[in-house]
């Protein structure tokens, strides 16, 4: 019996509701799930929003959807959810607290701490800050955030066919602070974590310089990488594999998926978005199914 995974159209006057309708129709797609679309999709439905205008009633909208997907989710009348893009400001603008799916997600779950994951072929990281401004990551690296990254991040990547995950931990700063020259965080932070989560039996080493790091995850010496800091893994991410990386969020009930990419406003209407990243992470999340107890 095929899954049933919830496709969330994202906010409506981007192109999540493009890619969402082309991603359902897709014939791997059909061939893995059945798609059920959830959102504002359709000409008249659309009609109530400026397409390519951040607003309120888009922010709203949104909303509104990925809260109808989870209560289906929870109550397992769909076995999975992948979505299509959100746009922060327009969460702002409707008053909505939230920064993006992750964290939102993590609170309609009632899940104390949700991470960040983007998966592909070539490489897989782990955000340990997300959403963030850059000035308040050292801050936000806490030796509690740290355990916790590490320990959900090892636990949860046995569904992606790793039973025993090699982990690398990269840098905050420059050469990972070079002993205390660049930075004391390194020492003071990261590295205490990595020595507690090889005392519980977890393969992890670092923290490693984040300008090399990366490539020797390319070359097969890491399972996945967790990076401090959104744009240090995001950028390796996307230059090796945007498109086809799926952002997955870790340590929810429920099982989500997403695409790499945004809301993308300037060819929101123009029937030109590309729909493989959608398409790559609904059969992500109809895969993981399969990992569910009750499945």
């Amino acid at each position: 019996m095929r899954p049933i995974v919830a496709i969330t159209v994202g906010d409506p006057a981007g192109i999540g509701p493009e890619i969402a309708v082309k991603a359902a129709a897709d014939p791997r797609v059909r061939a893995a799930c059945e798609p059920r679309l959830y959102g504002p999709h359709t000409p008249e439905a659309l009609s109530f929003f400026s397409r390519g205008k951040v607003s309120a009633e888009a922010g709203r909208a949104a909303y509104d959807t990925v809260v109808r997907a989870v209560v289906d989710a929870e109550h397992g009348d769909v076995d999975a959810i992948a979505t299509a893009p959100v746009n922060k400001e327009a969460f702002a603008l409707a008053g909505l607290p939230w920064k993006g799916h992750t964290d939102l997600l993590a609170q309609l779950t009632r899940t104390p701490r949700a991470a960040m994951m983007f998966h592909s072929d070539a490489l897989r990281v782990v955000l340990a800050t997300i959403h963030v401004p850059l000035a308040d990551v050292p801050r936000l690296l806490t030796p509690d955030l740290v355990d916790f990254i590490i320990d959900v991040t090892s636990r949860e990547l046995s569904r992606f066919g790793y039973a025993h995950p090699r982990l690398a931990l990269a840098g905050l700063n420059p050469h990972a602070g070079e002993h205390g020259v660049i930075g004391t965080e390194d020492d003071a932070v990261l590295r205490p974590a990595v020595d507690r989560a090889r005392e519980k039996g977890i393969a992890i080493t670092g923290p490693w310089p984040a300008d090399t790091v990366f490539g020797r995850a390319t070359r097969g010496e890491f399972d996945a990488v967790i990076a401090c800091y959104h744009d240090q893994g995001l950028i390796p991410i996307k230059l090796l594999a945007f498109g086809r990386a799926v952002n997955v969020t870790l340590g929810l009930p429920i099982i989500r998926t997403s695409v790499d990419h945004g809301t993308a406003f300037d060819i929101a209407g123009k029937g030109i978005a590309d729909h493989s990243s959608l398409v790559e992470a609904i059969l992500l999340a109809a895969n993981l199914t399969r990992f569910r107890p009750d499945r």
